[in-house]
This record gives C-alpha cells, structure tokens and sequence, in this order.
C-alpha cells in the first residue's frame, strides 16, 4: 500500500503566508487612525481650556473693574453728602445785568479741597484726561495707585501716583421740584400762581449723576463702567 502524503500542499503555504502578510499591513494603518483620532481628541479638549481660562480672566477682570467703579461713585456720593446745594456765601442769584450767578466753581476753587457746594461739581473730571488730578475720595484726597505688593506708587519727586486710567466724571442737574425728570436751567424760577407757589433761583432739587470710565492701554477713548444718579432735595 502506498502511504498518503500528508504534508500540505504549497498553495496551503502559500494562503497562509498571505493571510499573514496582509494582517501584518494593516496593523500599521489601523494604528495611525487610532493616534489622529487621539490628537484630534487631546486638540479639541486643549482649545476648550484655554477658551474657558480666558473666559475665566475676563470675567474676572470685568468683575474687579466693576467694583473699583462702584467705590469711586460712591465716594463721589459721600463726598456730596456734606456739601450744600450752593455757594454757602454766595449762593445762586441773579447779578446786577440779570444774569444767573453762581452756578460751578467760583474763581480761586482749583483744588478739589476748594469745592464747598454741589454745584461746583457741574461738568468736573476727576482723573484721567480731567480737569483735576485724581481719581479722589470723599475728603478730595487723590487715590493714589497701589502695586502688587501694596506699596504707594510715587513719581520722581516722590509725589504719590493718582489711580491709573480711571476718571469720575460729574455731572449736576436743577430738576423740577415736583418732577425729578424735568431739567431746569440753573435761572429758572417758578412763579406763583393760584395753584402753585412761587419757587426762588436757589430753592429746587439737584440731580447729581457721576460717571466712573476706564481707559485701558488699548482703548482710544474711556469707557463708562458705571454710573450712579441721585436727587438731593431741597
């Protein structure tokens, strides 16, 4: 009897060979999709950090700048607080051609200590780009810039540096005695009727409104932050 041969065939070799081959190629192939889909993964995570981080630095900033801008109203506030409506020696009349006087800074009220009444703050920037040094508090005093690790910024001369890049600005308004809406010129006077009384030049409400704006490096022009507005009656 004749043995049978049972060693494979070579095309057998041959199919396995191949099968090998080919597993082989695409073991590469499989791999690379694997790392771009990774990258793509890693990249896409990255770029939401870093949008969440600057979200994060912005909020944060707007918010420290917000209260910054709320002390200096409020300062501002106090400060009118102690004043009265109008020049305690002069006050506001008519001079001898008729005209109304009184009204803004007297001659010689060059200094924010020199304000003594409410309407010498009509039209005043305390500040950046002002009329007067500051920003200031409610004694007048110019609030000076403070570094990181809390010492006085001074100048060359040893001066102390005002607040950098911050302005409160003023304005005054004679409303209508029985309607805050109405803006009256600063001569106006209310003549009495049956109905109403008569109303004096110096007898109405102010409306005092205070404007606190911040001009960055980058900005061309300041930009409001916040504003508080209030009535002082008569």
């Amino acid at each position: 009897m004749f043995k049978r041969n049972c060693q494979p065939s070579e095309p057998s070799v041959e199919r396995r060979g191949g099968a090998g081959r080919g597993s082989r190629r695409g073991l590469p192939g499989f791999t690379l999709l694997e790392t771009m889909m990774a990258l793509i993964v890693i990249g896409v995570g990255v770029l939401a950090f870093v949008d969440a981080q600057t979200s994060f630095v912005r909020s944060n900033s707007w918010s420290s700048q917000a209260s910054t801008a709320m002390l200096l109203g409020n300062e501002i506030r106090e400060m009118v607080r102690r004043l009265p409506r109008h020049d305690p020696v002069t006050g506001l009349y008519f001079d001898a051609t008729g005209a109304v006087a009184g009204w803004g800074r007297e001659p010689g009220e060059v200094t924010a200590q020199d304000i003594d009444d409410i309407d010498d703050l009509d039209g005043i920037r305390f500040g950046n780009g002002g009329q007067m040094p500051g920003p200031i508090d409610a004694t007048g005093a110019v609030i000076p810039a403070i570094a990181m690790d809390g010492t006085i910024l001074v100048d060359t001369n040893g001066s102390n540096l005002p607040l950098q890049g911050w302005s409160q600005r003023v304005i005054v308004e004679k409303v209508d005695l029985y309607n805050f809406n109405i803006v009256r010129s600063p001569g106006y006077v209310q003549a009495s009727s049956a109905n109403i009384p008569g109303v004096a030049v110096d007898e109405f409400p102010l409306r005092v409104t205070v404007i606190v704006e911040f001009q960055g490096i980058n900005d061309v022009t300041p930009q409001e932050v916040t504003r508080l507005t209030w009535v002082v009656p008569k």
